[in-house]
């Protein structure tokens, strides 16, 4: 159903939900429309009623030898998670004036949030704008559930949940976390320029353990890192510097 405005507080406008698509994580939250790089933000039709949230910890469970138990270690705090569903319908119920179908606006939709951005090669990040700002995060999942179909098959009602994953600047991360002790688990996405031997030194406070690091992710060339993704460092305790 359509959001009804609260007039009794005198906050009675209706303001509708906005998606901003950028493809720079890093941009600056405020004035978010006028940085280039922005699209024109997605409208919702109908306001969600409900939204969620999903808030994980993961953990490493530690265990003696000879002991029938063990405690959980903190390892690291994952991304937030956040869903919304969005209802298209061309029926005429909401604004009195019905379409054949709502083929196209899903597609579009569609469109919107998962294409990859042709200069980077991946997906865009997302900002959800609804009065404040809610979330800022890439689309991990988009579920079409159809629900009213015309004679002929074509649908006039669509049920839409999108799930998001938080995406962070990393110095903010680092910060929010307080993690720059070589005695934690350490998970860094890798920027232009990064190169192993000196995320070592920023994290350990030396350069040598990269050899340890690049055999723990597993990297065949560890030259030539991908940007963007992401690399785990293991506790300075369970890595010996390089001879």
């Amino acid at each position: 159903m359509p959001s009804i405005p609260d007039t009794s507080s005198g906050k009675g406008e209706l303001r509708k939900l906005k998606i901003y698509a950028y493809t720079n994580v890093d941009v600056a939250d405020n004035h978010l429309a006028s940085i280039p790089g922005v699209d024109n933000p997605y409208t919702a039709l109908i306001n969600p009623e409900t939204y969620s949230v999903e808030i994980k910890y993961e953990f490493e469970k530690a265990q003696g030898q000879g002991s029938t138990g063990g405690h959980q270690q903190f390892k690291v705090k994952l991304p937030e998670e956040m869903s919304f569903e969005f209802l298209f319908d061309n029926t005429g119920i909401i604004d009195g004036k019905p379409t054949e179908n709502i083929a196209t606006e899903i597609e579009n939709f569609k469109k919107f949030l998962m294409d990859y951005d042709g200069n980077s090669h991946q997906p865009r990040f997302f900002k959800f704008v609804w009065g404040t700002d809610l979330f800022k995060g890439r689309c991990s999942a988009l579920n079409i559930n159809y629900k009213l179909f015309n004679p002929d098959g074509s649908p006039i009602r669509a049920i839409c949940k999108v799930s998001l994953k938080q995406a962070t600047d990393e110095e903010l991360r680092v910060i929010q976390q307080n993690d720059h002790s070589p005695d934690l688990t350490h998970y860094r996405v890798i920027q232009k320029g990064d190169t192993l031997p000196l995320m070592c030194y920023k994290i350990y406070g030396d350069p040598s353990y990269y050899l340890q690091v690049a055999q723990v992710n597993k990297l065949q060339n560890f030259r030539n890192l991908e940007t963007g993704s992401e690399i785990f460092f293991p506790p300075i305790d369970k890595t010996k510097p390089s001879a």
